[in-house]
């Protein structure tokens, strides 16, 4: 298997080809096996493991959506797998919940559902909490690159509701010029100048908040799955 430009090759020419397509997953079963095996803590087995089942077409989804400004394939395609294995789970705890909370205890009459003191699902928690904590680990280890830190981000985070609506504006109009995230991810430099312009947002703005707006433009091309949806949770509460 190759990382390299020659597998960001083939995944192109299988967004076009069917046949590519099922060639390329047929090639990287194992680690499609082996994403799933840590998700499972075990070896999938075939015909068994809905999971398995569900990394191949997380696999596929890679292909069909991947772009360079994603970064490396491999990567896009280990968090998407391990997001659509979070969303079955999900899926799979929420179908036990309705069938089996209903169910009468062996002592009587009364559900089992009345009787659990604590309603959540920390098997499901825990699953999120260690997803969450990779993703972290690994934005982390990719805005190294970049010159960034975790704690730059925390300390140049936007104070005021105003800069903050502003440097989601720019990030904005960074998703929807790709060729700007592209030049981002091989110059390793923010584009300051063509954001402001294209944003219409104070170029002293974007410099005051460098780190933070590096974090963000990083998050939205390299398929930070569950942190983005966090961060698009966090900006319908601060902005509405």
């Amino acid at each position: 298997m190759d990382n390299g430009e020659n597998l960001i090759r083939q995944v192109y020419a299988a967004r076009e080809d069917m046949r590519e397509a099922d060639r390329l997953i047929g090639a990287y079963m194992p680690f499609i096996r082996a994403e799933t095996a840590r998700w499972l803590k075990r070896p999938p087995v075939e015909g068994h493991d809905d999971e398995l089942s569900i990394a191949m077409i997380a696999f596929h989804e890679a292909i069909c959506g991947y772009s360079r400004m994603r970064g490396a394939f491999l990567k896009y395609a280990a968090m998407l797998i391990r997001s659509r294995l979070i969303d079955y789970h999900r899926q799979e705890k929420r179908h036990e919940s309705l069938v089996s909370l209903d169910t009468p205890s062996e002592k009587d009459d009364t559900p089992i559902g009345e009787l659990i003191t604590d309603g959540r699902d920390h098997s499901e928690e825990l699953a999120v909490r260690e997803a969450t904590r990779a993703e972290i680990e690994e934005l982390g280890r990719n805005m190294q690159e970049f010159g960034v830190s975790l704690s730059d981000v925390a300390d140049n985070c936007p104070k005021q509701k105003r800069t903050l609506n502003a440097c989601q504006r720019a990030v904005r109009y960074a998703k929807e010029h790709p060729e700007l995230l592209e030049d981002f991810l091989r110059t390793k430099r923010l584009p300051i100048t063509k954001l402001a312009v294209g944003s219409g947002v104070e170029k002293k703005t974007l410099e005051r908040h460098r780190s933070y707006m590096a974090a963000l433009l990083l998050i939205y091309t390299n398929g930070y799955e569950i942190i983005r949806g966090h961060l698009a949770q966090v900006m319908r509460e601060v902005t509405s």
